[in-house]
């Protein structure tokens, strides 16, 4: 093998299946403890992962009689992660929508320089109207306005990230000069949302800056992360439609004058992994049978815009369901999850079961051999540079993975079997970027 699959632990509380709460082995108040995102994320670095993940956004989610709500902010919780760990990469969610360019410019700079270079940002533009309701406004901008917003945002957060040159910091005790005051560069910046005039107040950091991620998959998703995005964090349900969106994002980052191997491609994958395939379908079954569908019945109808009384449990998707176009939400996933239930023609019900697991993201049912040849075909059949770990129970979920499936892809060449770099580019073989002031050639990250 030339290259190594990429993995990242996507953590969220006690996993990502809507019912894995309800499980005898769950701790139903995981959320809220911080010894249980240590314990995840250092069984992440003992599996080698090259980082974890954390979502988020600034609204209450869900229905809290659904599945345990609330949580860390997660950039506070990177920064206790970060003194726990040594290697593994440090990635959470921010809005474009409801921050402010220098002020989180500031935190990821702070979180990469305590991590040592192991900093990463999931760059979302938040969909709903419940979000801009936190935020003084009546709805939320319109999805195009939400990716204008989201490009100078970025323009603006890499002009303070570069704000400071490398070298700024003489420290001359003899003659009283601390830093060089001609390798600041305040970035000035006057645009259509963002007005900002001083450097950043926190000096480049190890990674020059943070690994940037980003998450959409519609047509302004796949534009935005052709220009800006250094890996991708998307969702598909079949080996062509990733096949797709894998040549479609490469082809795309060419036109922006970049590499394609500048990009990583790692779509979601929920394994349910058992030591035979009869136990992981029956983990499977067990899981779905905890489903409270009345909950699922009403965050379906809210997603598609239908009333709740067009979704019949035992009954298909209406048949005249609203254009993509029209909805301003979260596009790609409204699409994927209609695509899903028309071409397998599934029941509102079966959809619910479906989703439960992933929320859209592929689910997986086997053994280890099996989950590492499902990994296996789709990174050599050119549709992932690596995969989004997305464990459906947790703990034990990770801990299955990592002793079990990733000893597999270590012996066919597919993974490390040592980490061979320090920061979060390093692992995904990207380099520090160069400060756009200063002359310096780009080095591996």
């Amino acid at each position: 093998m030339s290259k190594h699959l990429h993995l990242n632990a996507f953590l969220m509380s006690t996993g990502h299946h809507e019912a894995s709460w309800r499980l005898p082995e769950s701790d139903p108040a995981a959320n809220g403890k911080l010894d249980h995102y240590v314990q995840l994320t250092q069984t992440a670095e003992r599996g080698l992962f090259d980082s974890i993940f954390f979502a988020d956004g600034p609204v209450l989610h869900t229905d809290v009689g659904r599945r345990p709500s609330g949580g860390f902010e997660p950039l506070t919780l990177l920064s206790a992660l970060s003194v726990v760990t040594d290697k593994i990469g440090l990635i959470a969610t921010a809005s474009t929508t409801y921050n402010s360019p220098y002020n989180l410019a500031r935190r990821f700079a702070s979180i990469d320089h305590l991590s040592g270079g192991r900093a990463g940002w999931n760059i979302v533009t938040t969909a709903g109207g419940d979000a801009a309701r936190n935020f003084g406004l009546t709805d939320q901008p319109a999805h195009s306005e939400r990716y204008r917003r989201a490009r100078e945002f970025v323009e603006v957060a890499r002009a303070l990230w570069d704000s400071w040159e490398d070298d700024v910091e003489i420290a001359d005790k003899a003659s009283g000069i601390w830093g060089d005051a001609s390798r600041i560069h305040p970035p000035h910046h006057r645009g259509e949302f963002y007005s900002v005039d001083g450097a950043l107040n926190v000096a480049r950091s190890p990674q020059g800056y943070p690994l940037l991620v980003q998450a959409g998959s519609s047509t302004d998703g796949r534009a935005f992360a052709a220009q800006y995005a250094e890996a991708i964090f998307t969702a598909q349900q079949t080996l062509a439609d990733a096949q797709e969106f894998y040549s479609d994002i490469k082809a795309r980052t060419l036109t922006f004058g970049r590499d394609p191997e500048a990009i990583k491609v790692l779509p979601g994958i929920v394994p349910v992994i058992g030591s035979t395939e009869a136990e992981a379908q029956a983990k499977d079954a067990e899981l779905e049978s905890y489903i409270v569908h009345e909950f699922a019945q009403r965050q379906l109808a809210e997603l598609l815009k239908v009333p709740l009384e067009e979704l019949p449990l035992d009954g298909p998707l209406p048949a005249d369901l609203p254009p993509e176009a029209s909805i301003e939400g979260a596009k790609s996933r409204y699409t994927l999850i209609v695509d899903l239930a028309r071409r397998e023609n599934l029941t509102v019900r079966q959809l619910i079961g479906r989703l439960g697991g992933g929320r859209g993201h592929r689910t997986f049912t086997g053994t280890p051999d099996q989950v590492a040849d499902a990994i296996e075909t789709w990174f050599r059949s050119g549709a992932a540079d690596g995969f989004n770990i997305m464990p459906p129970i947790l703990p034990s979920g990770l801990e299955i993975f990592v002793d079990h499936v990733v000893p597999i892809l270590q012996q066919r060449g597919l993974f490390r079997t040592e980490y061979t770099a320090d920061t979060l580019r390093g692992h995904y073989g990207l380099p520090r970027p160069v400060n756009s002031n200063s002359h310096q050639e780009a080095k591996l990250g």
